[in-house]
């Protein structure tokens, strides 16, 4: 090793790529890859380790490629008795081939069981293949849930000519695959949509069911388009029973044909039932194999690792500064576009009037504007200085602007000039929830259909930053001033990227200097500046409570008692009387619905972070009433041993404040010297 790192450094490179390209390659058949999106159902049961059901899973899915009935991109056995009989259902993509549909199925079932290490049932989708198993019957039924979306927030050109021939393609191919054989239902094809695109789309059921049943399901999964990835150009649905994409690039294999090549149309065997694990001579012989060929690539591969490692590293720190040079170049090109001149947004705002200034945000005052073509435009006036110089702000306004979804308000531009940092949105003309749910008269026009699908737009907004946007974003001041409304009442989230322009990216840790609004804030995050994901889940749900409430977080009143919200909803749950506490203006929708989403609320403000939903499963709580709810356990209270958060923060952080625009909860100020909230990640 010494001499190789003494060798001349054409030499040294040479030899350092070669043990990087073995690192590599090793590396990819040796790591998992991850699922696009998995379940593991808690509420179906759970078994333990060593246990007989625990034995029949390894089985079952140990047979899994060795079995010819992956031949037809279909498996569904069974394996043991009674209580501890376990179904499984693997299905691969219609245009998979059958040495790849086994190679996904494989990863399938390493993966699955190391996700949910101790679920009766769960189930798990890759690009190419989905894997299911449980401890009750699963063949021959069409299961609609759980369901997973996966969209990128890219919109149509022309949406409703887009969405009208997406729409006829569905069609077309839901009728060809649900009639398809017990071999195969699926069918894929293209169309030629507007602006010269053209757009793919590929649908699928597992063959075990009825032409019905598949039609049934496609048409459940088609319906969900309009979910999230309504004039969107990208989406995939997954269900358990059936799965459908569109895009407009190629996803699939043309050339596939649809129906499978067998020598005989004769139907595969039906689910069999092994009750013996079997143990070949040549598994034994295969082990014994690889073992000798893995054990001494590992022994060399510890001691050259260093080395790579060693020599990665300097040279990425010599190419550093260049990269970077580069990569600014590159991002700053198309900046020009979101670059508004100050003198235009004066003029559009009338010099920043009192009559144009709609309110007062974490940020800034924010101001309505008409730009000269007609178009109506909010411009916030940033009040805190940022660490950033304007090359970086710009960048960053550009990443930010890039965030598109239907809850977000979305971010036009920006404007640096005369010392001054303006950011340009798009205006909603309805104001906030606050201005809605709070008013004792005003609050009646939201009726309980309204306040459902509001609570519903806030989640997947939320959703989005978290998980799905080009940008990781923690939003850590979710309250009901920062939720717009637009003419049809959609919630769009705002002020959800501007942490980011202030200081370092991060998305979980720990800071002390907190920014946010007491009452909406998560306690780990009040009381020891710890914030992640679930910090906004947190204030989800109390923004969840006000909205069925109908009154403030700060101080609910039912006669002459006043307590918090999260207090007083957490206490009616336990008396059971939570359908007392509702906004008595409610006088339509489902109660069942009503007292499933307290409970949701409930369990979002949990104590316990690791106990509090994340925003997918909440999107899967408010969208399936038959998945089971979990108990809500003891709510994070912001008063513990009689001392107010304000004191414990004077104490541990002297923190400044300032009022907010909702009277009863006070605004952290952010600091300059802040951890911000988001980070790059490509999508």
């Amino acid at each position: 090793m010494v001499m190789a790192m003494a060798m001349a450094p054409s030499s040294s490179r040479v030899i350092s790529q070669l043990l990087c390209l073995l690192f590599t390659l090793i590396s990819h058949t040796t790591a998992q890859p991850s699922f696009l999106y998995h379940f593991c159902m808690n509420d179906k049961g759970n078994y333990t380790e060593n246990s007989a059901y625990h034995t029949n899973l390894n089985t079952l899915l140990s047979t899994l490629s060795s079995n010819t009935q992956i031949d037809y991109g279909f498996y569904n056995f069974s394996q043991g008795q009674g209580s501890d009989k376990v179904n499984a259902i693997g299905m691969c993509r219609g245009d998979v081939k059958p040495e790849s549909c086994r190679s996904c199925l494989n990863d399938s079932r390493v993966l699955l069981m190391h996700r949910c290490p101790n679920q009766k049932e769960a189930i798990g989708w890759y690009d190419n293949c989905m894997l299911r198993y449980s401890n009750r019957s699963i063949f021959d039924t069409m299961e609609p849930d759980p369901t997973y979306l996966l969209w990128v927030g890219i919109n149509a050109t022309d949406m409703n000519q887009f969405i009208q021939v997406l729409r006829n393609l569905l069609e077309s191919l839901r009728t060809n695959a649900s009639s398809g054989d017990s071999l195969k239902k699926y069918a894929a094809g293209s169309a030629a949509g507007p602006s010269f695109q053209t757009i793919f789309a590929l649908l699928q059921c597992t063959p075990d069911l009825s032409e019905q049943e598949c039609d049934d399901c496609l048409v459940r999964a088609i319906s969900n388009i309009n979910d999230r990835c309504y004039g969107l150009t990208k989406c995939r649905i997954g269900k358990p029973s059936c799965n459908l994409r569109f895009d407009t690039s190629p996803f699939y294999d043309s050339t596939a044909d649809a129906s499978p090549s067998s020598p005989s149309k004769e139907s595969p065997p039906p689910p069999v039932t092994n009750t013996n694990a079997t143990s070949t001579k040549g598994k034994s012989n295969s082990t014994g194999i690889v073992i000798a060929v893995v054990v001494p690539i590992f022994v060399v591969l510890v001691l050259l690792i260093s080395v790579c490692i060693f020599i990665r590293a300097r040279k990425r720190k010599r190419s550093f500064h260049n990269h970077n040079d580069t990569e600014v170049d590159n991002e700053i090109e198309p900046i020009d576009s979101l670059q508004f001149n100050f003198d235009t947004i004066r003029t559009a705002t009338n010099n920043f009037s009192e009559e144009n200034k709609l309110g007062r945000g974490g940020f800034g005052p924010v101001y309505k504007g008409r730009l000269s073509n007609g178009q109506e435009v909010a411009v916030k006036r940033l009040s805190i200085n940022s660490l950033q110089g304007d090359l970086e702000f710009k960048n960053e306004v550009m990443l930010v602007a890039k965030l598109q979804h239907r809850n977000l308000v979305r971010i036009l531009g920006c404007c640096l000039e005369r010392r001054e940092r303006l950011l340009i949105y798009e205006y909603v003309p309805n104001k906030s929830l606050d201005f809605f749910i709070f008013d004792q008269i005003k609050r009646a026009q939201l009726d309980w259909k309204r306040r459902y699908k509001i609570i519903g737009g806030i989640a997947r907004g939320l959703l989005y930053l978290h998980e799905d946007s080009r940008l990781r974003i923690i939003h850590r001041d979710l309250k009901a001033s920062n939720i717009l409304l637009d003419t049809e009442m959609n919630p769009k989230i705002s002020d959800f990227g501007l942490a980011r322009l202030f200081a370092v990216d991060q998305t979980q840790g720990k800071t002390s200097r907190i920014v946010g609004t007491y009452g909406y804030m998560a306690p780990e995050y009040a009381f020891r500046g710890q914030f992640s994901t679930k910090s906004d889940v947190y204030s989800f749900g109390v923004l969840v409570l006000e909205i069925i409430i109908g009154q403030k977080n700060s101080s609910v009143r039912r006669g002459e008692n006043a307590e918090d919200i999260v207090s007083f909803a957490w206490r009616s749950w336990r008396e059971g009387t939570a359908s007392n506490i509702v906004d008595p203006t409610i006088t339509d929708g489902s109660r069942n619905e009503i007292m499933r989403c307290i409970h949701i609320g409930l369990l979002c403000v949990q104590e316990n972070v690791a106990d509090r939903p994340t925003m997918a499963s909440v999107i899967i709580m408010l969208n399936s009433h038959s998945v089971t709810l979990p108990l809500p356990s003891q709510p994070g209270l912001l008063i513990h041993n009689n001392r107010s958060l304000s004191d414990i923060h004077s104490e541990e952080y002297n923190s400044e404040t300032r009022g907010s625009t909702e009277s009863g909860n006070q605004s952290v100020k952010a600091s300059e010297n802040e951890a911000s909230i988001t980070e790059p990640f490509p999508r």
